[in-house]
């Protein structure tokens, strides 16, 4: 896989990525969804924190503001990182299955980090309003932005049996998260690295060898 692909691969990802997350910013209100089927809701959300929400002031004595700045610089060094991995796979002519899931993660990667860097001086707040772009309040600065989901798959939605013990009657639904297209990019490439890893660094291992 050539720079040339990957570039517009990265790209590609990215436009998606951020178009839908500006239409929904630009749309719905913080909470607002819409049934597209049984099994998927377009559903919007916004994380601060990390994966699956979690914040840096949960697990450290930071202020969720001082965390916040450092998720974001931590996701900046870590860009630069995947960034220069993508491009020294690329010149070294390694796998494409390795390129094409390097460019992945990468693409999510960044599409995220607009979110977190920009995102709160772009729009003002969601609660209770649709968000204007470019709006003259914004509900943050540089740095402190919210990361936009809107992908929800509650694929299995029921209640346990009274019979199970420990969760008879309570609410069981599969699958919870909700994330947007960079996660998926991003997850989709580690899942490529785990599920094609021999094929994916055949070449590393055996320069190494």
């Amino acid at each position: 896989m050539t720079l040339k692909k990957s570039i517009l691969l990265i790209v590609l990802i990215l436009i998606i990525d951020q178009l839908s997350k500006i239409y929904i910013k630009t749309n719905f209100v913080l909470g607002e969804s819409v049934q597209v089927f049984s099994w998927f809701k377009i559903l919007f959300i916004e994380n601060e924190g990390a994966a699956w929400g979690t914040k840096l002031s949960d697990i450290l004595p930071i202020s969720e503001s001082l965390g916040k700045l450092f998720l974001t610089i931590f996701r900046l060094f870590a860009i630069f990182g995947i960034g220069y991995w993508l491009y020294d796979i690329i010149k070294k002519k390694s796998p494409k299955v390795l390129i094409l899931a390097v460019s992945l993660i990468f693409a999510g990667a960044l599409g995220n980090i607009i979110d977190s860097v920009f995102y709160g001086l772009l729009f003002n707040d969601s609660n209770n309003q649709v968000a204007e772009l470019f709006s003259g309040e914004p509900y943050g600065n540089i740095f402190y932005g919210k990361v936009v989901d809107m992908l929800y798959f509650p694929l299995i939605d029921t209640t346990w049996p009274e019979w199970v013990p420990g969760f008879g009657g309570k609410n069981f639904r599969f699958f919870e998260p909700i994330f947007n297209i960079a996660d998926t990019a991003i997850s989709v490439g580690v899942g490529i690295l785990i599920f094609f890893n021999k094929r994916a660094f055949a070449k590393t291992k055996n320069q190494n060898s």
